[in-house]
């Protein structure tokens, strides 16, 4: 279709407008030979590669960061199928362009008993309409789709069409199929063979690395740098390390603020904080305040943290927390680092405890779906005229008993939900508690308490 001609151009290596096309299009693969990268999908005898061998794929769904190679690996199974290709963008393809293509693959499956693949780019532009619209075009085998997406497809795509996809994961290149990448476009003909480039090592280990596995964003940044370098007397460029750092000044990393690379990123954060790993907390924390997450945000979570997974066996935790969540506020970017990585260091090396996070989660399930528990008498209110006539009497002032205690019910058949660890100060808890149990069960038997002057374990610091 003309709609889809440009796009066609310039997977072609063609030009538009008079403007020859980007390297990163002009080097696209044309066989599954050519393609660097996802051996986990596309190694021989993998599922994914015997079934375009054989032209026999199904409607796919391929899932990954940009420049892994998914709109390559389409154009790799447009070149090789026998099926007719068409292309479409989640972009600009509206509801009416994707009908027109269906009934045009159904004219064409009767007439000619050819059948169409639609390779839609950027799948997750379409909305739940757009979608719907593919759906029975795919379930009467019109239509066989090819959706790429940088997008979580379980957020973006809906259950009936992923239902009817499979759904395949690419991976970011690892600096070596980077590199690859780069010393092919170096002499190939397509490339930048005619332009001679002598390219120093340590310029393309630089653009490697730093383009965090975006092959599109390397090969754009190898030919900024190459066309930006004048020729030497010999009349070949020598590409330096400082042309390659002038030629992608920032490393990009890749990180949404509201989708999968902020959760995912958050994700590691906490659990590593959990996980008492303070190295691998300091760097996602880096990585995120690289990329601009907002500082508050993630003091929030350590304060959420630090009552969730350390509690009681380390109580200053939550105070730390909370203070840093208050100097981050007051302080801003960029000292605002200093106090967050403060916080998640003592939070990583802190011992930890989900004791009261469990304790609360319990009661409240039983509070939801149990018979609601009555206040005993003695404890209810006794701040007005006539609370005596109700029966609201015989509260004991537990500071008028040795050790500050006294049995009396405080709710009536009441689990036990929290269970201290024997974590930091929680181990001392512990012992509290057991003291206090042992006192009254020694009172009850109406013998002499032989704690009597003993203190509880720990004394009364509840910061030891």
């Amino acid at each position: 279709m003309d709609l889809f001609a440009e796009n066609e151009n310039l997977a072609d290596g063609g030009s538009v407008g008079g403007a020859r096309a980007p390297l990163a299009a002009r080097l696209r693969p044309r066989t599954l030979a050519e393609v660097v990268g996802q051996a986990h999908l596309l190694a021989p005898g993998k599922m994914l590669r015997r079934a375009i061998e054989a032209d026999r794929l199904g409607s796919i769904v391929l899932f990954g960061p940009p420049g892994c190679g998914k709109t390559s690996l389409a154009e790799v199974i447009a070149l090789s199928t026998r099926r007719h290709f068409e292309r479409a963008s989640g972009v600009v393809a509206n509801v009416a362009v994707l009908r027109d293509i269906a009934q045009a693959a159904r004219a064409r499956r009767r007439g000619q008993e050819q059948e169409t693949i639609l390779f839609v780019d950027e799948i997750h532009r379409f909305n739940k309409a757009q979608q719907d619209v593919l759906l029975p075009y795919l379930e009467d085998g019109t239509l066989t789709l090819i959706g790429a997406t940088t997008h979580n497809p379980f957020f973006f795509i809906n259950s009936p069409l992923l239902s009817r996809s499979q759904l395949f994961e690419l991976q970011a290149l690892d600096e070596a199929a980077i590199r690859q990448l780069l010393e092919r476009a170096l002499t190939h003909p397509e490339g930048l063979a005619a332009l001679e480039v002598r390219a120093d090592p340590e310029a393309l280990a630089h653009l490697a690395r730093i383009c965090e596995g975006d092959a599109r964003r390397a090969l754009n940044a190898l030919e900024l740098a190459v066309l930006s370098t004048p020729a030497g007397a010999d009349g070949r460029i020598h590409l330096t390390r400082a042309a390659a750092e002038e030629s992608i000044q920032k490393k990009a990393v890749l990180y949404d603020q509201d989708e999968d690379g902020h959760y995912d990123t958050i994700s590691a954060f906490i659990k590593s904080v959990r996980g008492s790993a303070p190295d691998a907390a300091i760097y996602w924390l880096a990585r995120m305040l690289h990329a601009g997450e907002d500082p508050r945000f993630i003091a929030r979570r350590l304060v959420i943290l630090a009552s969730e997974d350390i509690g009681n066996a380390d109580p200053r935790g939550l105070s730390l927390a909370w203070a840093a969540a208050q100097a981050v506020d007051f302080v801003g970017m960029p000292e605002a680092r200093i106090i967050l990585a403060q916080a998640t260091v003592y939070l990583a090396c802190a011992p930890k405890s989900n004791a009261a996070y469990l304790a609360i989660d319990a009661a409240i399930e039983d509070v939801r779906t149990e018979r609601v528990l009555p206040v005993p008498p003695p404890l209810r209110g006794t701040g007005y005229a006539g609370a005596r006539s109700l029966g609201h009497t015989g509260y004991q002032y537990p500071h008028d008993f040795p050790h500050h205690i006294v049995a009396q019910t405080y709710a009536p058949g009441v689990k036990t939900y929290y269970r201290p660890t024997n974590q930091g100060y929680e181990r001392q808890i512990a012992e509290r508690l057991a003291f206090w149990e042992r006192i009254l069960a020694e009172r009850a038997a109406g013998g002499a308490e032989q704690a009597a002057g003993a203190q509880p374990p720990g004394g009364d610091d509840a910061t030891a």
